[in-house]
């Protein structure tokens, strides 16, 4: 099912790559980009997680803020932060309540194998706490791209 553009943003409340709790409250008034990804360290999270780095500057002047959600630890988090010098939030949703709760969380296939895991998703959150875009399908490698230009339009 999961969450569809016009409804309320599930809340959330979860620790950052620092230890550092956030959840959706704390962003009233702002754009939030949430992200969410498999696992930190792999070939197509960190093209996807380098990209946003790449065009966090020109989101951030829309008045955007960037959060990625896997469920990896907040160690692992840290460590992928450090290794790339990612500039904005990684959630650790080691629980995967958010990930249940936004409805990323499902079936995947991958060589042949059948698995639980986070589908690639994104969501646009706007100063309200209402969804304002939702993004099902993402390519990671110009996902960052993407969102900047979306983002553009809907924020002017």
């Amino acid at each position: 099912m999961g969450v569809k553009e016009g409804k309320k943003a599930p809340n959330f409340k979860l620790a950052d790559q620092n230890g550092d709790v956030h959840q959706l409250e704390d962003y009233k008034g702002k754009w939030v980009v949430v992200y969410f990804y498999p696992k930190d360290n792999t070939p197509g999270c960190t093209k996807e997680a380098c990209n946003f780095r790449d065009n966090i500057k020109p989101i951030e002047k829309l008045g955007a803020k960037v959060i990625g959600v896997s469920v990896d630890s907040v160690k692992k988090h840290a460590n992928f932060v450090a290794k790339y010098d990612l500039p904005f939030t990684l959630l650790a949703d080691v629980d995967q309540k958010m990930v249940n709760d936004y409805g990323v969380w499902g079936l995947k296939k991958f060589m042949g194998r059948e698995y639980m895991g986070i589908n690639r998703m994104t969501f646009i959150i706007d100063p309200t706490g209402k969804v304002a875009k939702v993004y099902p399908k993402v390519k990671a490698t110009i996902h960052g791209e993407e969102v900047l230009n979306d983002l553009k339009s809907i924020t002017q």
